[in-house]
């Protein structure tokens, strides 16, 4: 299994088939869930066809993939995972950035170092142009990962969810870096 990407503490590599017990286990706890889809877990079966569908899935115009599992380096402990794929399936200008970390991983600089690393490696290595993420106006940790992790406020925007969850009357606000941003501050 070839890895991704390291940080100083992150081994970032790609999802197989054998992960479905880390990533039920993942989308198992209410609080993780919690901005996501109000804190249901997610069942078993959903994970083994729908979310390891688009786990394992390859974007073309990088040939691999875009969500990757996060191990701590030292233990090789499976602490979650971070998306950095294409919103165009064949075009790498533009990717969305996210994280879903255990609950144990969560207070020690995990989902940053990993944003930041795979930030880095996308205006270096991927001809990424611009990096966008998006979260509940409420999910407060997430934004504070955002702004450490180099990306700046855009907007406030409601999206049409097929649930209401607490709090999404606030709305969602997008964050994003462009290259240039990216350039200026290295």
């Amino acid at each position: 299994m070839t890895d991704f990407l390291e940080t100083d503490r992150l081994v970032l590599r790609a999802f197989t088939t054998a992960d479905v017990d880390y990533l039920f286990a993942l989308d198992s706890d209410p609080e993780v869930m919690r901005y996501i889809n109000g804190g249901r877990p997610t069942t078993r079966e959903a994970v083994e066809t729908d979310v390891l569908a688009w786990i394992l899935h390859d974007y073309p115009c990088w040939g691999t993939r875009g969500y990757w599992a996060a191990e701590e380096k030292a233990a090789g402990t499976f602490l979650g995972w971070f998306e950095f794929r294409p919103i165009e399936e064949s075009d790498p200008s533009v990717v969305e950035l996210g994280y879903r970390l255990n609950r144990a991983a969560w207070g020690h600089g995990y989902a940053t170092e990993g944003s930041r690393a795979l930030i880095d490696k996308g205006f270096a290595e991927l001809g990424v142009e611009r990096v966008t993420a998006n979260t509940m106006v409420v999910n407060s940790r997430s934004r504070r990962v955002m702004e450490k992790a180099g990306l700046s406020f855009v907007r406030v925007f409601i999206a049409d969810w097929p649930e209401s969850i607490p709090g999404d009357e606030h709305g969602d606000v997008e964050y994003a870096v462009t290259r240039s941003d990216w350039e200026r501050r290295r």
